[in-house]
């Protein structure tokens, strides 16, 4: 099996985050994420703003768990932190990852979002590219849960692919895009190839939308701290009195 951390990935049929997806994916995400480290930047400084002392932190959909690692790195022992995430080779690697930071700060665990929430109270929680990979109709389901299981004044730190707000727009967002990936290394066959690899399974919907549905819950705040066209961030904050 390939050490090569480089994303050569040739997807065949459906997107799976495999064993091959894990080992490349730090890569694919720094080559095909807009502004990357800005997004990170911003979320981890976000998330360290927001955290309570001893409180939990929770990613869902942690994938190597580097945005967990990014805010354990600040924070250190004073607080614990859980991830969760569907992919066994992701779990393994965001364990691995977590583990690295020193001593015993959190746990990784294999959940499926569509079936299964996680129990607990947190002070932030984090879903970065997570929930478009969700089938829509559960997506409202698991925003909820999110603001219920937040401590008063707790933070859901949200970041999504999105659709323009028309069409036409749309598919500007989307020509600059693959413009911005072509320049980053992708071929217009590695483009193309992922593109119908992850139809179906990447389904974004608008900005809008996605503000709806943090609205819908009850978060009493929610602001958009990141965007690059067809991408953006959203903070949404619980009221300090537990609800809106």
């Amino acid at each position: 099996m390939s050490t090569d951390t480089a994303d050569h990935v040739q997807p065949q049929g459906a997107w799976k985050f495999d064993d091959d997806v894990t080992r490349a994916f730090d890569d694919m995400l720094a080559r095909s994420i807009p502004q990357y480290e800005v997004m990170r930047n911003a979320t981890t400084a976000l998330a360290c703003k927001f955290a309570k002392t001893t409180t939990r932190i929770i990613d869902y959909g942690c994938s190597r768990g580097v945005q967990l690692v990014a805010i354990a790195n600040q924070l250190g022992a004073l607080n614990r932190y859980v991830g969760i995430d569907i992919s066994p080779p992701m779990v393994d690697a965001a364990r691995a990852a977590l583990a690295s930071v020193g001593g015993n700060l959190g746990e990784v665990r294999s959940l499926d979002l569509r079936s299964e929430l996680p129990g607990g109270m947190y002070s932030v929680a984090l879903s970065v590219l997570t929930l478009q990979f969700v089938p829509i109709e559960h997506r409202q389901r698991i925003v909820q849960h999110i603001h219920d299981t937040l401590l008063p004044g707790g933070a859901f730190l949200f970041v999504e692919k999105c659709l323009g707000a028309n069409a036409a727009l749309d598919a500007t967002f989307i020509d600059l895009y693959y413009d911005l990936k072509q320049r980053n290394g992708y071929t217009d066959s590695d483009i193309e190839r992922k593109r119908l690899s992850l139809e179906g399974v990447l389904v974004p919907i608008t900005a809008e939308w996605n503000e709806s549905m943090l609205h819908n819950a009850g978060f009493a705040s929610v602001d958009c701290y990141w965007r690059w066209m067809n991408f953006a961030g959203w903070i949404a904050v619980k009221g300090k009195d537990g609800r809106t």
